[in-house]
């Protein structure tokens, strides 16, 4: 698993072999020009504050930067264990049969696959957006990868699987025992307040590969 300091070491390479400040690769990013100083790394109670899986996406399309590049600046001299992880479209997700209980593909003969970090023992698949329903956050053709394994806290990414077959990509804003209200990643597209007894899985976006 990724920890907080190889994510921050990576971004600080990342930044030095450009030619910029950390400020100065953010701003190149399109973010704010604080978004990866130090003192936003660790939180005013003592919490490690992670970059978003965008703002990691935005800077590596900035530099032209691959993501075998980046993973290969948090150890240079050592590669991370990798695991091949299935690859399926959103008309596949709301395939219920397609699925096990805890979210996970079942694959089978002829299932594409791409190759990604490992997550120990987090649990993954990739993801391919289609259409624009989830602009301009991610848009068609881009890869989520996603776990349903993972725990969700408020404020991440989630992709939700209703029984009736319907797949959201949500950000999570609040869960309660009965009910998880997600906020649309599309202006265009309203909130949803869904039953936990309607949801099939509920998966974290774990990386965006644009």
């Amino acid at each position: 698993m990724l920890s907080h300091e190889q994510i921050w070491t990576a971004i600080d390479r990342l930044a030095e072999r450009h030619g910029f400040s950390a400020s100065g690769l953010a701003r190149r990013a399109g973010l704010d020009a604080t978004s990866f100083n130090r003192s936003k790394r660790i939180g005013p109670d003592g919490r490690k504050r992670w970059p978003s899986t965008e703002s990691v996406s935005k800077v590596l399309a900035a530099t032209n930067a691959t993501l075998d590049d980046f993973l290969r600046l948090i150890e240079p001299r050592e590669r991370m264990p990798r695991a091949m992880v299935p690859l399926i479209g959103m008309t596949q997700a709301g395939a219920g049969r397609l699925f096990t209980e805890e979210g996970m593909p079942t694959g089978g003969p002829g299932w594409e696959e791409i190759e990604f970090p490992d997550l120990g023992e987090d649990r993954a698949f990739a993801l391919e957006v289609q259409g624009d329903s989830m602009e301009p956050l991610y848009r068609d053709g881009d890869v989520l990868i996603v776990s349903p394994t993972a725990s969700v806290r408020k404020g991440d990414r989630v992709v939700v699987r209703l029984a009736s077959g319907e797949v959201l990509a949500k950000e999570l804003r609040r869960k309660t025992a009965r009910t998880i209200e997600l906020l649309s990643l599309n202006p265009n597209h309203p909130e949803r307040i869904v039953q936990v007894a309607e949801i099939a899985w509920i998966a974290r976006v774990m990386w965006v590969r644009q």
